[in-house]
């Protein structure tokens, strides 16, 4: 079978499209082992490594694609709950080993506004520019938003048992902090809900009403390369294994590398390794906006901030108990908490219309920046 690049001018003409941009950045990853061993500034190390993660989360993204593709909805959906998310998830057990849990808990919440603010910020600007109005499913958009809500509630649960009952909220320059084991219980009783809820929302999306989240163009496989499903599990597995070595590289540079560049390991947590974990994901909800495809970018935007509330923080939450110094609560402090709250409000109002156009776009980008200019001086 030829594959796709042949068809776009050779490999050359792949890697500088839309699609293969972040497989320019291959090399970083060889170069951020090479600076590790040679205990090179930590403040190059990061940024090196960060580069890196970059074209192994566009592979594992590529190669999960192309499997949900031979495998129909059903395992699709659950694929992409196990790899869609996989790189911040693989960051997020590597610094929750390093014992750095206050990093992960803000790399959670950086997740969850990204991709309500950033993400479909962007995507809304950039689909606005090209047609003056745009239209998607109000209907999935507003279960989604239910979603992030219900997540919300459960995730500021812990931290109001703290305020009431305990030691209060973290500050944000806090690395570990022991809050006992009864918010520790508490956040686990949590953690098994939200999962348990997820499940279910897969069930309600993928099997009893999945027209809502299934128009006719998401299934269609334009970009795909036709892969083989062995060919999918082995680019699969090598991407793992390479996002686990960049993880691992660049959450022992963290403390020195933010140390080192003034900026707080609150801020690169919140900020820079959400991003860097869901680049080429973000990516893609940019590129299927431009083409008009509206309901595939809000769900990318708002499902995938859904599946970081609902499945990957409890997932940590749940392995805490099994790796790193103590288990992690729930605890989230109060510029997590205000910036979480307000990207879910904003974002269920810009969408429970099922119209998009470039200025609202340009307002959920403006929210992002300032809750990120908070985050800097917090």
């Amino acid at each position: 079978m030829t594959e796709q690049p042949s068809k776009r001018g050779g490999v050359g003409g792949f890697l500088f499209s839309a699609q293969g941009w972040p497989y320019l950045l291959t090399p970083f990853i060889p170069l951020a082992v090479a600076l590790e061993l040679a205990h090179a500034a930590p403040t190059l190390i990061f940024a090196i490594a960060a580069a890196g993660i970059v074209p192994t989360a566009a592979l594992m993204g590529l190669a999960t694609e192309e499997l949900a593709a031979k495998s129909g909805p059903g395992i699709g959906g659950l694929l992409n709950v196990t790899f869609g998310n996989a790189p911040e998830l693989i960051i997020a057990l590597f610094a929750l080993n390093a014992g750095l849990q206050e990093v992960v808990k803000a790399s959670i919440v950086g997740s969850i506004i990204g991709n309500v603010l950033l993400v479909l910020g962007a995507s809304m600007l950039v689909g606005g520019l090209k047609h003056e109005r745009q239209r998607f499913s109000p209907q999935a958009a507003s279960i989604q938003s239910t979603m992030l809500f219900l997540a919300a509630g459960a995730l500021m649960m812990p931290a109001i048992f703290e305020l009431v009952e305990g030691k209060g909220l973290p500050s944000p320059d806090a690395e570990l902090v022991n809050y006992g084991s009864t918010v520790e219980k508490l956040s686990l009783a949590v953690a098994i809900v939200l999962i348990a809820t997820y499940a279910l929302g897969l069930v309600f999306s993928l099997r009893t009403h999945k027209d809502l989240f299934n128009p006719p163009y998401a299934e269609e496989h334009e970009e795909g390369f036709g892969w083989s499903v062995r060919r999918s599990v082995i680019y699969l597995f090598v991407a793992g294994l390479a996002v686990g070595l960049m993880s691992e590289i660049l959450v022992g540079s963290i403390s020195e590398a933010s140390e080192t560049i003034g900026l707080s390991e609150f801020f690169v947590g919140v900020i820079v390794v959400a991003i860097v974990g869901n680049a080429a994901e973000h990516w893609v909800a940019i590129l299927v906006a431009y083409k008009n495809k509206m309901d595939l970018a809000v769900n990318i935007a708002i499902g995938s901030g859904a599946q970081i509330a609902l499945f990957v923080a409890p997932v940590l939450v749940i392995a805490s108990f099994f790796i790193g110094p103590q288990p992690m609560p729930l605890v989230f402090n109060g510029f997590e908490l205000g910036g979480i709250l307000i990207a879910i409000l904003v974002a269920n109002t810009i969408t429970h219309d099922g119209e998009s156009n470039w200025f609202e776009g340009v307002q959920l980008l403006a929210l992002y920046a300032i809750l990120g200019i908070a985050f800097f001086y917090a």
